[in-house]
């Protein structure tokens, strides 16, 4: 199966700061703030919801297609996920602009003060689904320019190229009828818990509502592993325990990219939620959404230390 991944693609700068925030700002100042704070560490990682849905992809032996806008400053990041598997031919980089990235300063209480630049990502309407070749079988709408959801949801749909909506982070952003146009006709729908009651909230539907409209739903539930509705019946995907707890960042992402593989391999719904859910796992062990790494035998066989699988995952070490 051709999968297509759209969304964002950015560069996380987390830098910390030794002191607390609350200490430095006056109420009675708040409005002429001007503050700068020196920082003891940055780190710069890779990030962006499509990249780490292929990145994972491609450790389970994909070879999956990204397509998104990027900037002058991506060389060092396309060398690196072509290194890994993943295909950056439709990654177009936009002249004169940086790759979207997210600035945060965290101080020892963990609160943050953080920036979000658009950069690149606002030109990724200027792509299309239509001139994709050869057409893929599945399309991942992820977050991203909200024009560009929009744009590339309703190219599927005249298209009848199935796609699954991940509006994730976008979902604070989009108006409900945004929300319900882009879930309309979606062969799944993949959101976490709180996502999905903003989801309802904003379209007015509640899951039978939902289930009406997409094939599939699937929802992410943290700690509480996740739920795979379909055909009209629930499964219940448990968490893989991790060896250790060290960053969740990117292990929503991870999960996608486990059960899009075993989706690709025709593997059973239950199937496809465990291996989404030990990809989950294995990013929960590593710092980054992309700093973590595994063959795939590797990957096989801790899944069968827990779980069966009846040989289903021979698939993935072939």
């Amino acid at each position: 199966m051709q999968v297509l991944i759209t969304g964002s693609v950015a560069f996380d700068y987390l830098m910390q700061f030794p002191g607390l925030f609350k200490d430095l700002l006056l109420p009675q100042m708040l409005g002429h703030v001007s503050l700068s704070f020196l920082v003891d560490s940055m780190e710069r990682r890779r990030g962006g919801t499509a990249p780490n849905i292929a990145y994972t992809m491609a450790l389970l032996g994909g070879r999956p297609r990204v397509m998104a806008t990027v900037g002058v400053d991506f060389a060092e990041y396309r060398q690196f996920l072509e290194g890994a598997g993943v295909d950056t031919a439709l990654m177009e980089t936009v002249a004169g602009k940086f790759t979207a990235s997210f600035f945060a300063t965290t101080d020892r209480d963990n609160a943050q003060i953080a920036s979000f630049y658009t950069g690149a990502m606002a030109d990724a309407g200027r792509q299309s689904v239509a001139a994709v070749v050869p057409r893929p079988d599945l399309v991942v709408i992820s977050p991203n320019d909200p024009q560009a959801m929009d744009k590339f949801a309703a190219e599927c749909r005249d298209l009848d190229i199935p796609y699954l909506y991940d509006p994730g982070q976008q979902v604070a952003r989009l108006e409900g009828a945004d929300l319900a146009r882009g879930l309309t006709g979606a062969r799944f729908l993949f959101v976490n818990d709180y996502e999905f009651g903003l989801v309802c909230k904003k379209t007015g539907l509640d899951r039978a509502g939902v289930l009406e409209r997409v094939e599939i739903l699937v929802e992410t539930r943290g700690e509480a592993g996740a739920a795979v509705f379909a055909g009209g019946e629930e499964i219940a995907v448990p968490v893989f325990p991790p060896r250790a707890v060290v960053d969740p960042t990117g292990v929503g992402d991870a999960f996608r990219g486990g059960f899009l593989t075993a989706l690709s391999h025709g593997l059973d719904w239950n199937l496809c939620g465990r291996v989404g859910a030990l990809a989950a796992t294995c990013c929960l062990e590593g710092v980054g959404p992309q700093s973590h790494a595994y063959a795939p035998k590797e990957f096989v066989a801790r899944f069968r230390s827990r779980w069966e699988d009846g040989g289903g995952l021979e698939a993935l070490v072939r």
